[in-house]
């Protein structure tokens, strides 16, 4: 809220403070929004008591993308940086319940607040309310939200802070434009009487017209964290562990977190600033400015589904399914969400699929396709009978795809890490660790695509060989005729004889190839490319309707289309691109990519799915597109934007 000191005058600005308030309020004008793929701003104009009175107000929301440093990227929190200017005192109300750490509003809470504490080398003080469950369910969620963690809400010493009834707090707040810097040390349920932790700022802005001709300008910044420990419960190879935060690799306690997270605003946002930017250009380049819209929420949503831990020498990602049953790890979540991590930074993708890997390295799942997910998050004990969703085909092709991905973002999959041992013997890879970070506070990472990161690669991949034979074996048998199973489209229902999902399995084997080439094992990458070849060629007798005009959803289907999205595979890892060198991850990574139909003399072959295929669905979409878009397929008008 904003309100006009000593005027009666508050102005609602985000949420619905109001609604404690015991007297009618006045509204801001809503100017809009802007936003990046780390920032959104919101921005409010205020008309004071008289008309040359006048103020604006942003409300800056930042949860910094910082792909050069995952240091900063584990960090569990935020900023909210609130931007004022105008003619006129106005002061600023931002607080926080304790919704935020429960999705059970008869959940009993109870709070601190921490004074300002010197801060070393002269950096400013900070204060900070804590506020978590009185009896804390660990490991357990209500409504998506966690039932155990403190929340941090940190500002500037100079704020005045206050907790208590929003009601009270709020009322007093629109009559005196003040806090009280006072604590209620009356625990109690998050609907009772309801807490709130407030902080406020009297923005001195009366003058600055009649002097310069310009509006006074004033900011404050706060930080808010959730912070978790342990922060998910995985059965990794040594048994179930609770899983610490990798941000615990850098600092002892949250306290010491939540101060750096704070005085780092500056640099954190300026790594932020690059990537938005980069990532803008690169959009326009591939699409529209709505296109541009969609790709940088997309990856902020992404980012806000995972959680970062493991240690600096072994980093791991665990990422959750929103809106949904809760799973975590999901093979077909990760699959749509790769290609941002593919471009962001590909070893965050090995950070992700590391948890499945070990875990079924380990011997704790039994089935030989790939599983579905690790468990309902926060609990990741898998399946050791076996028993999870039934994707077998659709997670065997999503994880030899990926796989193939990140060996092909090092600059080629026409054997790109070389024969094994050809690498130099200096280079410096962690025994036993994923993609290790940098282990220094303040540290920015080393670029992809180094010999370190080859010689990482070509690790794991030789670590896992047998688990990508495995799920490719499981392939060749199943992948052409597809039994009665679910795609990643489990909305739509069991189905035999999938087309698109045929597809899939297709450009597994093929993946697979890549991946054995990749490791010198030419004799199963010739076995893999031919089988997929043999199967690409039924599968464009057996998919397509009788007259050549568009895919069917099942083989047996008649008078049914589908979109086949699973395209995208051949498209991404060149399958179907002979003559070109040009690597299709971007710029950024080696230009000496060859596609994997180029053979080691320069030669090149047809395509592996004829380009006809996509002249073919595209202007069968374009029959069969709706008033809003594309349909799935025939049998509903919905889609899908993943």
């Amino acid at each position: 809220m904003a309100a006009v000191p000593e005027s009666g005058l508050v102005y609602p600005l985000l949420g619905r403070p109001h609604d404690s308030l015991s007297t009618q309020v006045t509204f801001p004008t809503y100017e809009g929004s802007n936003y990046d793929a780390s920032t959104t701003n919101l921005t409010y104009s205020i008309q004071g008591r008289v008309k040359d009175e006048k103020a604006r107000v942003i409300l800056s929301f930042i949860s910094p993308i910082t792909p050069t440093s995952a240091f900063r990227q584990s960090m569990p929190a935020s900023y909210i940086k609130i931007y004022v200017e105008g003619n006129f005192d106005l002061s600023i109300y931002v607080d926080i319940n304790g919704q935020w750490i429960s999705g059970d509003d008869e959940s009993r809470i109870q709070w601190e607040f921490s004074p300002p504490q010197g801060q070393d080398l002269g950096s400013p003080p900070l204060k900070t309310w804590k506020i978590r469950r009185s009896e804390e369910e660990q490991l357990k969620e209500k409504n998506d939200r966690a039932e155990w963690g403190t929340l941090y809400f940190t500002g500037p010493a100079e704020a005045n802070h206050e907790s208590g009834s929003a009601f009270n707090m709020r009322n007093r707040f629109k009559n005196t434009g003040a806090l009280r810097n006072a604590t209620d040390g009356n625990f109690r349920n998050i609907n009772q009487d309801e807490p709130v932790f407030a902080f406020s700022k009297d923005f001195k802005l009366k003058g600055g017209l009649s002097k310069s001709k310009e509006l006074s300008r004033d900011s404050i910044l706060f930080t808010i964290a959730h912070i978790q420990d342990p922060v998910v419960q995985f059965a990794a190879a040594r048994g179930l562990t609770l899983m610490r935060p990798l941000w615990a690799s850098w600092f002892e306690t949250a306290d010491l977190m939540i101060s750096h997270h704070y005085l780092d605003f500056e640099k954190s946002s300026k790594l932020a600033g690059e990537y938005s930017e980069q990532l803008a250009v690169d959009a326009l380049k591939s699409g529209s400015e709505d296109y541009k819209d969609i790709v940088d929420l997309s990856a902020r949503q992404v980012m806000g589904a995972t959680s970062f831990s493991g240690t600096s020498e072994n980093p791991l990602i665990f990422l959750k399914e929103i809106s949904s049953n809760g799973d975590f790890q999901t093979v077909d979540v990760i699959f749509p969400a790769f290609p941002f991590f593919l471009y962001t930074n590909p070893r965050w993708l090995a950070h992700l699929l590391e948890p499945l890997l070990e875990h079924q390295l380990s011997g704790q799942y039994p089935n030989k396709y790939s599983m579905h997910d690790i468990g309902t998050f926060p609990i990741g004990k898998g399946y050791a009978d076996g028993n999870d969703e039934y994707m077998p085909l659709e997670e065997c092709g999503n994880m030899l795809i990926m796989g193939l991905a990140l060996v092909d973002s090092l600059g080629g999959t026409s054997n790109p890490l070389g024969p094994l041992g050809s690498l130099s013997d200096h280079a410096d890879v962690a025994s036993g660790g994923v993609f290790p970070l940098n282990s220094r506070i303040d540290s920015i990472d080393s670029a992809w695509g180094g010999t370190r990161d080859k010689k990482q690669v070509q690790s794991w991949l030789k670590k896992s060989y047998r688990l990508w034979k495995q799920w490719t074996g499981y392939l060749v048998e199943e992948a052409l005729i597809p039994v009665n199973q679910l795609s990643t489209d489990d909305f739509a229902g069991w189905l035999a004889n999938q087309t698109n999902l045929a597809l899939k399995g297709i450009n597994g084997i093929r993946a697979m190839s890549g991946l054995s080439e990749a490791l010198g094992e030419n004799k199963d990458a010739a076995y893999y490319r031919e089988v997929s070849e043999d199967y690409i060629e039924k599968w464009q007798d057996y998919g397509f309707s009788k007259d050549g005009t568009h895919a069917k959803i099942s083989y047996t289907w008649y008078g049914s289309w589908t979109t086949i999205y699973n395209l995208f595979a051949d498209s991404l890892l060149c399958f179907h691109l002979p003559d070109t060198t040009s690597s299709p991850i971007g710029s950024s990574q080696s230009d000496t990519q060859k596609p994997i139909g180029h053979d080691r003399k320069g030669k090149s072959r047809t395509a592996f799915i004829d380009e006809k295929i996509y002249k073919m669905q595209s202007d069968w979409y374009h029959n069969v597109k709706q008033k809003y878009g594309l349909p799935l397929d025939s049998r509903h008008l919905y889609t899908k934007s993943d």
